[in-house]
């Protein structure tokens, strides 16, 4: 299977598809899937908690490379054990995303662009054509960082572009997460939590060292995101995934962390995940309150970001 034909870039993918195949190719890998076993699209779209339509564009798009074979009755299936796929993984996970979506990005974090920026001054900008440039500001809108202004101008939103503004965002987390576990609509999914604490465990045991640094990233956003999920509150799955949306901007541009943070990481995500299926949902907010305010104390008190080295 030549590499070049392995781009998450595919021109008929969207963002939000792009992503999705990304999650796909994760929960493979961490879940060890193994050739014949069948994908469900129902199952994965409660996984990754997006709807049916997308998952099934992302199953398409895998199949077209040979990775998943479609049975019309019956669905996917691996063609090949999930440990094989190093390679696409790579393709897909090793660089972050579409590489004019990073620069802008860039630039924006260390504050060389404007508040105020328009088509063309991007494309001269980055010797990049009109379509591509739009494509990539309707991205931008969609998460909601920049918005149009009057005329054909685009107005950056504030973002996650400082110590200060980053420490705000742990604060944030801090009050409406534990909440969440503490909302009385709260409920977890047995099966969906027994998929998330298997996830943690291979992140704990073995892919904290094996699998891709945004890889890990993800997983630890998916843990976040599906137990604001289960809050059964619309806000505080709106408020998790928008900083987790944000969170990306300066995750991704520091994605070479050192592994054993997420080790640890991921071995707390398992207690909170334990004290859950115990039924001790204060125990849960609890620990997770604590595993917010020990990030906020590592990445934000201890070091700033904004001023390493990616």
């Amino acid at each position: 299977m030549p590499s070049s034909n392995l781009t998450p870039n595919a021109p008929h993918l969207t963002a939000l598809q792009r992503r999705i195949v990304r999650d796909i190719v994760s929960l493979m890998r961490h879940d060890n899937l193994k050739a014949g076993d069948r994908l469900a699209e129902l199952s994965i779209a409660r996984q990754i908690g997006t709807s049916r339509t997308p998952v099934n564009v992302a199953l398409q798009h895998l199949a077209a490379l040979g990775v998943l074979t479609h049975d019309p009755n019956r669905g996917h299936f691996l063609t090949r054990d999930a440990s094989e796929l190093g390679t696409l993984a790579h393709e897909f996970l090793a660089t972050p995303d579409e590489p004019l979506y990073l620069r802008i990005a860039e630039d924006r974090l260390t504050g060389k662009l404007p508040d105020a920026v328009n088509e063309i001054d991007l494309m001269r900008r980055y010797d990049a054509p009109r379509g591509t440039v739009r494509r990539v500001l309707a991205r931008i809108q969609q998460e909601e960082w920049i918005e149009k202004s009057a005329g054909h101008g685009w107005t950056f939103l504030p973002i996650i572009d400082s110590n200060q503004a980053y420490e705000e965002s742990y604060i944030f987390r801090a009050a409406i997460e534990p909440t969440g576990v503490l909302s009385p609509s709260f409920h977890a999914d047995p099966e969906e939590l027994e998929s998330l604490r298997q996830h943690q465990r291979f992140v704990a045991e073995q892919g904290y060292r094996s699998v891709t640094p945004i890889e890990l990233f993800e997983a630890s956003c998916r843990f976040h995101e599906t137990l604001a999920r289960w809050s059964n509150n619309r806000f505080i799955l709106q408020g998790v995934r928008r900083t987790d949306q944000l969170r990306r901007l300066v995750e991704y541009r520091h994605f070479t962390r050192d592994r054993d943070f997420r080790h640890d990481q991921a071995l707390e995500h398992i207690v909170i995940l334990d004290a859950i299926a115990a039924g001790d949902r204060i125990k849960a907010a609890n620990l997770l309150r604590q595993h917010l305010e020990d990030a906020l104390r590592d990445k934000v008190l201890t070091r700033n970001v904004f001023t390493e080295t990616p």
